[in-house]
């Protein structure tokens, strides 16, 4: 009956964190679930826990195995929602699709624009207001993609013209300034895990045919 327990326990532990990495890249956020890992009492003892007035118990567990600050708060905001605010200034900056996405494999901030040699590649930096009252950094002076392809925008030639397959625009708005902003759950990891759960006596009844 340990044996069995341990069995059971170490494949519902595998089994939820296969669905849990299955249901987050389903929900679009691609190799985040590669930051989970799972383990049990098989897999790290391989002996049940024993109590003191009789009886046992054993488990299997779904944890965050990443030592990433940033991996581990992601995953804390997509599976249990989370409000963001700025760590530094006032504003939380947001890309738009004029420019590209990722500054190396960093999400691009307007430190990283500039670090990474985007003023020359699309140019400088200029601070606006917008209708609402919240900040906008344009880059003017610019061109897009002609066909309309997103992330398209490049600086104007020395001589003040678009490229092949670009057009010139007076500006180009790079990132939004907003004071915060809400990230609801996408995962529901409780769900899953309860699933799990529901499956264990049929588990264990299988790892009992086994033994």
């Amino acid at each position: 009956m340990e044996r069995g327990a341990l069995i059971a326990t170490d494949q519902g532990g595998k089994i939820a964190l296969r669905n849990i990495r299955t249901a987050m890249q389903g929900a679009g956020l691609g190799r985040l679930g590669n930051g989970l890992g799972a383990q049990s009492d098989l897999s790290e003892t391989g002996q049940v826990h024993r109590y003191a007035g009789g009886g046992f118990s054993a488990s299997g567990v779904v944890f965050v195995r990443s030592g990433s600050p940033r991996t581990r708060g992601t995953i804390d905001a997509y599976t249990l929602g989370a409000e963001i605010q700025p760590v530094r200034g006032r504003w939380l900056w947001i890309p738009t699709d004029e420019i590209p996405r990722l500054a190396g494999r960093r999400k691009m901030t307007p430190d990283l624009y500039t670090k990474n040699g985007f003023e020359q590649k699309i140019g400088p930096l200029v601070r606006v207001r917008s209708v609402n009252g919240y900040p906008l950094l344009v880059v003017k002076n610019a061109s897009v993609s002609l066909a309309g392809k997103k992330r398209s925008a490049r600086a104007l030639t020395k001589s003040g013209r678009a490229r092949k397959g670009q057009v010139e625009k007076e500006f180009i708005v790079a990132f939004v300034g907003i004071p915060r902003t809400a990230r609801a759950a996408r995962v529901d990891v409780i769900a899953l895990v309860q699933a799990v759960q529901r499956d264990l006596p049929t588990l264990y009844a299988q790892a009992m045919g086994r033994n």
